[in-house]
């Protein structure tokens, strides 16, 4: 996930400009950005994509992308530096010093390959560059293991088998904070990650949602003092891919996500009631693990 860090030349807000980020149309029915009531955030638009920032995190609240599966590019990612975005304080995004000299990667939220799509290879290469903002990056561990793998490819999967509009998909996704987040150079490093993809199924919006979780034993994370900062990287562990009903995940974010949660196709979302939490999250060890109540691949 993380490459050797590249200079990047300056960049103004004026370089950012014209950027339309995440179309809410982009399926043929309004899907909004999810907003975050309560909480001071700032959407910041990008190519096919947008960031959502929570300032007080220095962190995105959300992403939302719009990929179209019919005019993805194969384009090469060497060459292309990390940037703070310019249109937003520098003390109100992370940058290169939470990620130096440790085993943190900076996670792609948006996924670059996702990204990449367009009309013409410019506007590819836009959508390319685009995904290296901090903005677009959260703290991840750096092994790259089966479990990071499986939820990379989700969206693959997704793209690929989606009833009817298989060729368009939307993602959103973003952190999960909470009070076990540990504090590292300033910033908390969240341990849970989620991911919504919403498409449309026999000409109906349908949505599914996952959790990826990188929480180490518990007796491994250290008593960090809060607020305050460490220079100490915390523990971070193994990549658990879960599905999920939205449901939850809108409880875990406060992400106003009513309108996925009514159309979740996991099967148990229609039947939680006051069910805890986290007590009928699936654990995925494959893409064929997915528990939907309809075939992908009719």
């Amino acid at each position: 996930m993380d490459d050797e860090l590249l200079v990047a030349p300056p960049q103004t807000a004026k370089d950012l400009a014209g950027r339309a980020g995440f179309d809410e149309n982009f399926l043929g029915q309004p899907v909004p950005l999810p907003a975050l009531p309560g909480v001071e955030t700032i959407s910041l638009p990008y190519t096919h994509f947008s960031v959502l920032m929570r300032p007080d995190k220095r962190l995105a609240a959300v992403t939302a992308l719009g990929m179209d599966g019919s005019k993805l590019m194969d384009l090469d990612r060497a060459g292309i530096p990390w940037r703070l975005d310019p249109r937003l304080a520098s003390d109100l995004q992370t940058g290169e010093r939470l990620y130096a000299r440790n085993d943190i990667d900076r996670g792609h939220l948006v996924r670059r390959a996702s990204a990449v799509w367009g009309d013409t290879v410019a506007e590819a290469k836009l959508a390319n560059e685009d995904t290296f903002h901090y903005t677009n990056a959260a703290p991840q561990a750096a092994k790259f293991n089966q479990g990071l793998e499986l939820w990379l490819g989700l969206e693959s999967y997704l793209q690929e088998h989606a009833a009817q509009y298989r060729d368009r998909i939307v993602v959103f996704t973003g952190p999960i904070f909470s009070g076990h987040d540990p504090m590292y150079r300033g910033v908390e490093i969240p341990l849970r990650f989620f991911k919504v993809a919403v498409f449309i199924h026999q000409g109906e919006l349908a949505a599914v949602g996952y959790v990826v979780d990188q929480t180490p034993e518990l007796s491994e994370l250290p008593d960090v003092p809060r607020p305050g900062a460490i220079d100490d990287v915390p523990p971070l562990g193994p990549f658990r891919t879960f599905q999920t009903p939205i449901r939850d995940i809108a409880e875990l974010t406060g992400l106003d996500l009513d309108q996925l949660v009514a159309v979740d196709r996991m099967p148990i979302a229609a039947t939680l009631g006051t069910a805890p939490v986290g007590s009928t999250w699936r654990k995925l060890n494959a893409v064929e693990d997915l528990d939907l109540d309809f075939d992908l691949e009719d």
